[in-house]
């Protein structure tokens, strides 16, 4: 080819590779000054990244920067005649945020941020280069009723890295809603529903008391919370959790039931140690004399706790010595009673009692 259709050939290839506006391209650093960052974005073109447009890069990330490194930027203002171009990296970072966001929001996978600042709404937060938000409900330990206290708590968490659930995602409105507490609660799922498999019924397990109730205590075995119902916290009688365990308090538990439909989880801490009704030998024995307080009248008798959880009957023949048509015409539900142990089973759980054979004579 003659050479002026040479050099129109080079023209024209120039002009189907230069750089357009909103383009993503990768280029290499040139120079670095106090205007910014010179880029190469090839065929001879040139772009700057002035420092308003790089604020995402860290303080590590500019130190590091040399001459010939590779950086990907965005397109702000085309080629002009002298062929330079104006680029922001951080737009870059953000193009590329919302690519890798949207498909971990498709697939439905948890993303991880950083707080970069906040308001009275929320946290602000970046999400590989992608600017979003967290509004105050969706992060984690929050109280809603001191907003004060609020802004400072999450003042003191910018710059910490936290695990975010894709929410929102609308491009045209540039707009990206996370929630961390909802990512938090799917990773507890995640490792409960592990946890879950992995424990069997019988087993003692080390946890965390993680919170009390009127009908028991849950406990953190190790990713998954159980429940010790209120009757499995102690052979004694109690009327409170609180007065056997407190939140935060380290307990062994007996798993008692894994249902691994319903993801539920039966804890018993007394079932850790010797039942009253294991050991009864090492303190009673027939034909002792013990003191035992009623707690409940039936027409064949009444029972009497003489010990814990341990609880006896004494058949209404064992009342008195007189017939009688109805336990309460000698005792009543409260009273302190001196008794004779007539005989004990400890497999059936069961103590025979007797009030006039203690007494020895008639009533």
């Amino acid at each position: 080819l003659p050479p002026e259709d040479m050099e129109a050939l080079l023209r024209q290839s120039d002009l189907i590779r230069s750089v357009r506006r909103g383009e993503v391209v990768q280029g290499v650093v040139m120079r670095m000054d106090q205007e910014g960052i010179l880029v190469s974005t090839g065929n001879k073109s040139e772009g700057l990244v002035p420092a308003r447009e790089m604020r995402s890069l860290t303080k590590q990330e500019l130190s590091d920067m040399r001459v010939g490194d590779q950086i990907l930027t965005r397109v702000l203002e085309a080629e002009k005649e002298d062929g330079s171009s104006l680029l922001s990296v951080d737009q870059a970072r953000e193009e590329v945020g919302w690519v890798a966001v949207e498909e971990k929001f498709l697939s439905n996978q948890l993303v991880e941020g950083t707080v970069t600042g906040h308001n009275r709404g929320g946290a602000l937060v970046v999400v590989d280069g992608l600017k979003g938000f967290v509004p105050i409900s969706h992060l984690d330990g929050i109280q809603r009723n001191a907003v004060d206290d609020q802004e400072e708590y999450i003042g003191q968490r910018v710059g910490e890295k936290v695990g975010l659930k894709v929410l929102e995602l609308d491009r045209e409105k540039r707009r990206a809603i996370f929630s961390e507490r909802l990512a938090i609660q799917e990773k507890r799922q995640s490792e409960k529903a592990r946890v879950i498999q992995e424990l069997e019924e019988g087993q003692v397990r080390p946890g965390k008391v993680t919170g009390t109730c009127e009908f028991g205590a849950f406990v953190d075995v190790g990713g998954a919370d159980g429940l010790i119902h209120i009757s499995e916290l102690s052979w004694e009688p109690i009327q409170t959790a609180d007065q056997v365990v407190q939140v935060g308090d380290q307990v062994d538990v007996y798993i008692m039931k894994v249902d691994l439909e319903t993801k539920r989880i039966g804890l018993s801490l007394r079932r850790t140690s010797p039942g009253p009704w294991d050991t009864i030998y090492d303190k009673y024995k027939v034909d002792q004399i013990v003191t035992a307080t009623v707690t409940k009248l039936t027409n064949f008798g009444a029972f009497a706790r003489i010990d814990g959880s341990i609880e006896g009957l004494i058949h209404i023949s064992e009342l008195s010595y007189k017939l009688l048509q109805h336990p309460k015409e000698v005792v009543k539900e409260g009273d302190e009673l001196t008794l004779k142990i007539l005989k004990i089973e400890p497999e059936r759980r069961r103590l025979a009692l007797s009030l006039k054979q203690a007494e020895g004579t008639e009533t």
